[in-house]
């Protein structure tokens, strides 16, 4: 972060990262903030603008309330009405950045158009252990709340397998320390260790808040 120019910190601070508190606990402020730190820690293996890589994290989930399904392009749009991002961003960084915004889902047919898309779409997979099965817990007690309790633990474990097994149809593209690390976690959990996912399970459960 001592590298980000601090006037655009303190603009994306005050007026764009304060609307994640809204949005449902998967894509919240917890959210917001890992996947800036994500992309800073990918950003480090590459030659790239880390100012432009902070914005395009901290809008990429921005466009949410006007829909999940195309929340992505909505971003973009977003991103590209902030005229006070033309203070510190020629008009081609800012279609970078928007085009990023979009290329950023997991589920997208094509290979993200630049490296900024590319880190984006890593650092949003988040692809630490706990941070996945919480956001899968998460994401189903928000779009599923009639399930009772064992079933949300099968879907997260059918959710973790088809998108993040050896199979599954998750995307990475820049091979990250970061991504190997979590992969390998998740992968290890899938395979050997479900009693240990479902005492994790468990004991997210039991929490009155994660």
């Amino acid at each position: 972060m001592s590298k980000i120019n601090p006037a655009i910190i303190e603009y994306v601070e005050a007026h764009i990262i304060p609307q994640y508190s809204q949005f449902d606990r998967a894509h919240n402020l917890g959210h917001v903030h890992k996947a800036i730190q994500n992309s800073l820690e990918i950003a480090s293996e590459h030659a790239v603008d880390i100012n432009m890589v902070y914005v395009i994290a901290a809008y990429h989930d921005i466009g949410l309330p006007q829909g999940r399904k195309e929340h992505n392009k909505h971003s973009a749009a977003y991103l590209l009405a902030d005229e006070k991002l033309q203070d510190w961003f020629s008009q081609a960084e800012i279609k970078i950045m928007a085009e990023a915004v979009v290329d950023h889902r997991a589920s997208l047919e094509y290979e993200p158009r630049s490296i900024y898309g590319k880190i984006i779409s890593d650092a949003d997979n988040d692809l630490e252990y706990m941070s996945v099965f919480t956001r899968c817990l998460q994401h189903g007690l928000a779009h599923f709340p009639h399930y009772d309790k064992d079933t949300h633990f099968e879907r997260i474990v059918e959710h973790m397998h088809d998108k993040h097994g050896e199979d599954g149809y998750l995307k990475t593209w820049l091979n990250s320390e970061h991504d190997k690390r979590g992969l390998g976690e998740i992968r290890r959990k899938l395979t050997l260790d479900l009693d240990g996912m479902r005492e994790d399970f468990e004991r997210l459960w039991e929490m009155e808040s994660f």
